[in-house]
């Protein structure tokens, strides 16, 4: 019986050794990359191992002007905690940095991490000459480098986009990576667009080993570590404006609007300067109420906007002689219209003060000639499709930077169109019909350039890390099919007459400092006093420069802000432009 059990004890306890030596080879051999999704190798390595990250290898965005958009690279100087344990010329290294030392002193005996000197609480800047003083020393743990820093000022976050771990896009992406599950990638925005070329391939870091107690085990030396690939990594150059962006998002704020979208394009090349979406994200809480949605890449109700296309139809159909008069006491289903006393308007007159009968009698008439013409010339204008950059970039045929961006709708239902009351809706932009902020502003920006219809573009090129480029987005046509030269005169006068009728809907833009040209624009969104609150336009009217749309969705029209903050914009404008060549001048 003793011998029994003898037997049974050493086999449990020979059970448990080949148990322990599995789990041993388990951890040694097997699943040191992903142990309960933790990479061992690398867990080993941090635990004996002081480093400062100078760069985490990813790519990052510029403004036109190479303004950085998400990070900034400022020249500072890394102290690793050993150096309160041994001399060295503390007095020499404050002498340079013109400090004092015993600030360098105070900061390095509460270190327990290598770590960046600050100066009122901001990282101190060193200049070009200090950093080569600096590392001219060769003095063990004391480096003077370019660190990276996220930009304390977040721009054009839904267009540039959130950063995010996420293990299971992250192999559906890049299944052949070997990188670490903790790696960022783009769930957003051009960050998302952008990914593949901006993934990190390796971060650029300063480190030292240490023992149990924190000591260097091979001396004193810190090594610098970068990628082995010297172009890497990309900077993406969008073409943002910063001043401008920041202008926008400032006067958006003040004005507190609550839900909406600016767009502001360059008239001439359809590229994005500025654009802003409302409500902003919470970087804690980037889905809460839905505001991560790019509300300017989303459709929305366009109401009297609309009226451009129908206006562009009507004259190259020639529905709109000077004669013609329509009658503007009735609503589009020919009861009496309370709210203006207005009789027979002809057609300038009717679109400065947006009549609605007027284009709810037109769109009939176009409808009833071919049941796709208002399709067509919401084409010729610009506004209906995707009108983002797309196009062909290395293995991606179909790349486009703005991937989040929605088509928009006119006819949600065919039958519509052989219901007159549907089209007269629909031809003063309710019913279905449905237009992005983005598409509307390119539409602006296609009538102020004479017609040529061009593919927004964000992005101007990608470049590599020695300023060359890698790749460069063209300027491209968004259809070749435009409007006559004599209509987008025409439009261009109503446009303006809008603003310069004294009864126009956007008349309070008259004492701007530029000389605006645009369409309003109220949507009914089905809940009572609810409406989409729309200015859309460019400027200066005589020489346009630029094309922008601001809605403010979902408010109640008697509170909404949409004009103040056009207002506000143009003005910003003007006077970054007047600064602009006044600096010139000086030059």
């Amino acid at each position: 019986m003793t011998k029994k059990r003898m037997l049974f004890v050493l086999f449990i306890i020979q059970m448990m050794f080949f148990l322990l030596l599995g789990r041993l080879v388990q951890l040694q051999l097997v699943s040191t990359e992903s142990f309960h999704g933790m990479n061992l190798i690398e867990a080993s390595v941090e635990q004996r191992t002081q480093q400062m990250i100078i760069d985490d290898g990813r790519g990052m965005f510029v403004d036109r002007n190479e303004q950085p958009l998400t990070y900034d690279y400022i020249p500072s100087l890394v102290l690793f905690p050993f150096l309160k344990k041994i001399d060295w010329p503390i007095e020499e290294v404050a002498t340079v940095l013109s400090i004092s030392k015993q600030t360098i002193i105070d900061q390095l005996h509460e270190a327990k991490a290598p770590f960046i000197l600050f100066v009122n609480e901001q990282p101190f800047r060193l200049t070009e000459r200090q950093m080569k003083k600096i590392n001219d020393l060769r003095i063990p743990g004391v480096m003077a480098v370019k660190k990276q820093y996220p930009l304390e000022r977040k721009y054009a976050q839904h267009l540039i986009g959130l950063l995010g771990e996420n293990q299971t896009l992250f192999q559906q992406r890049y299944p052949d990576k070997k990188l670490s599950a903790k790696t960022k990638i783009g769930v957003s925005g051009l960050q998302s667009a952008f990914d593949e070329f901006l993934i990190q391939d390796g971060e650029t870091k300063l480190l030292y080993h240490v023992d149990g107690s924190g000591e260097p085990l091979f001396g004193m030396d810190v090594k610098y570590m970068e990628q082995a690939n010297p172009f890497y990594p990309i900077t993406i150059q969008t073409t943002m404006d910063r001043s401008l962006q920041a202008e926008v998002e400032d006067i958006v704020r003040m004005h507190g609007m609550e839900k909406g979208a600016v767009v502001l394009l360059d008239v001439q090349t359809s590229d994005i300067l500025a654009l802003m979406s409302v409500p902003e994200m919470d970087e804690d809480d980037p889905y809460k109420d839905g505001a991560a949605e790019n509300q300017a890449l989303l459709p929305q109700i366009p109401g009297s906007i609309f009226k451009v296309v129908v206006a562009a139809a009507a004259i190259e159909k020639g529905l709109v002689p000077s004669e013609r008069t329509f009658d503007c006491s009735k609503k589009i289903n020919g009861e009496p219209n309370d709210e203006d006393d207005d009789s027979f308007l002809s057609f300038k007159d009717s679109f400065a003060v947006s009549c609605n009968n007027t284009f709810g009698i037109l769109g009939k008439e176009l409808v009833q000639k071919e049941n796709d013409i208002l399709e067509q010339y919401a084409k010729k204008l610009g506004v209906f499709s995707l009108v983002g950059w797309n196009g062909r970039v290395y293995h991606f045929h179909d790349f486009r930077p703005l991937s989040e961006e929605k088509k928009g709708t006119i006819w949600a239902n065919e039958q519509d169109q052989k219901v007159p009351l549907a089209i007269a809706q629909t031809a003063i932009g309710q019913k279905d019909v449905r237009l992005s902020p983005l598409a509307v502003a390119n539409m602006m920006a296609t009538i102020a350039r004479g017609g040529e219809v061009k593919q927004v573009r964000a992005a101007k090129k990608m470049m590599y890390k020695n300023g060359t480029t890698f790749f460069e987005f063209q300027e491209q046509t968004l259809t070749d099919e435009t409007l006559q030269r004599d209509t987008i005169e025409q439009l261009q006068q109503l446009l303006r007459e809008v603003v310069q009728h004294q009864r126009g809907t956007g008349r309070a833009f008259q004492s701007l400092p530029y000389s605006v040209a645009g369409k309003s624009g109220t949507a009914e969104t089905g809940r009572k006093e609810i409406v989409n609150k729309w200015f859309a336009g460019y400027f200066p009217s005589e020489q346009p420069k630029y094309a922008l749309v601001v809605v403010q969705l979902e408010t109640e029209s008697a509170k909404a802000v949409t004009n103040a903050v056009f207002a506000d914009i143009v003005r910003a404008i003007y006077e970054l432009d007047q600064l602009q060549e006044k600096g010139r001048d000086e030059r």
